[in-house]
């Protein structure tokens, strides 16, 4: 019987100039799960426990960062966005809204996402926008993360 192999944490490239996943296997999902559950403990004590959070994507374009969290039937003044150094919080409370079960069954109580922004966001120019249950927050880049083409000469 072999035991399996840890095999390495870094994507392998393919020929083409293509990342591949990493292969899978027990231990890699195991130390993935591990390390989620410490980032869990890390965000701290209560709210980490109580909070429910959101389905959220993110998104890179050439000049900034897009984070858009599912929020179903909020209004804008429901959500707060904060900012603290580099970190970037979507929290609130969702109340029940029909004590006679009539409404459709979703979750209620605080929910919090939180996400690490790079060291190229511009958190001085944040804007966000809630529309049909979606919340939508450009992060700008700062003109030195901003990718451009450089002319080769000769």
């Amino acid at each position: 019987m072999a035991l399996p192999i840890r095999r390495n944490r870094v994507p392998a490239q393919r020929p083409g100039g293509h990342w591949m996943g990493r292969s899978l296997d027990p231990i890699t999902e195991f130390q993935e799960l591990w390390d989620q559950l410490g980032r869990l403990f890390e965000e701290g004590g209560e709210s980490a426990v109580t909070a429910w959070r959101p389905l959220a994507e993110t998104e890179e374009t050439p000049d900034a960062y897009v984070v858009r969290a599912e929020l179903p039937g909020l209004k804008r003044d429901d959500v707060h966005v904060d900012v603290e150094g580099n970190q970037l919080s979507v929290h609130g409370e969702v109340e029940e809204q029909d004590k006679e079960g009539k409404a459709l069954r979703r979750r209620t109580g605080r929910f919090i996402y939180r996400t690490v922004l790079p060291n190229d966001a511009d958190t001085e120019q944040i804007d966000g926008e809630l529309q049909d249950g979606v919340l939508t927050i450009r992060v700008p880049k700062t003109e030195q993360g901003r990718s451009r083409r450089i002319e080769i000469k000769g």
